[in-house]
């Protein structure tokens, strides 16, 4: 699992508080935790290590409720199927601070996981300059563990996974 974001834009560093979170949980063996940041090239050169999934943890822009969770299961199209301009203006990005453009590259070097999910939260204030989450967001982070954890056993019992399309806001089920 990767947590994205930049946590000195408030709630943009949903990802990284909720890693931080699951870091210092007891997990299966098997699981890597990354503190991504900012640095998406990090998370392509990880996965060239060969993983039978991934959960990219980040704040969402989903016009939802500030604190919104969502398990979403994206869509990550081949690099063919973008033009030569936009294909150049992807591959010259050495930050990759976006995670679709670094799950596009990871799929150009065959290198992204057959199963791909992201867990992102609707954010209150990701563009003000400042450290620490909104108290919405900061709400989140449990509710964003508890959704990892049970992608993670589902998972390791080889149970197919679908990906709620739906949010989910307040406690956890």
């Amino acid at each position: 699992m990767a947590g994205m974001g930049n946590v000195l834009h408030r709630d943009d560093g949903f990802g990284v508080e909720v890693v931080r979170a699951l870091a210092a949980r007891p997990l299966p063996d098997g699981v890597t935790v990354l503190d991504i940041g900012t640095g998406g090239i990090h998370l392509v050169q990880a996965l060239l290590d060969g993983y039978e999934a991934l959960i990219v943890i980040d704040a969402v822009q989903r016009e939802a409720e500030a604190g919104t969770v969502f398990v979403l299961e994206p869509d990550v199209p081949p690099l063919e199927r973008y033009t030569p301009e936009e294909r150049h203006e992807m591959l010259v990005d050495m930050h990759y601070t976006v995670p679709s453009r670094a799950m596009i590259l990871a799929r150009a070097l065959d290198a992204l996981p057959a199963r791909v999910w992201i867990v992102g939260c609707q954010p209150k204030d990701a563009e003000t300059l400042g450290i620490g989450l909104s108290d919405e967001v900061a709400a989140a982070v449990p509710r964003a563990v508890s959704r990892v954890e049970a992608l993670i056993q589902s998972a390791e019992r080889g149970a197919p996974l679908a990906a709620e399309r739906s949010a989910e806001r307040g406690e956890s089920r």
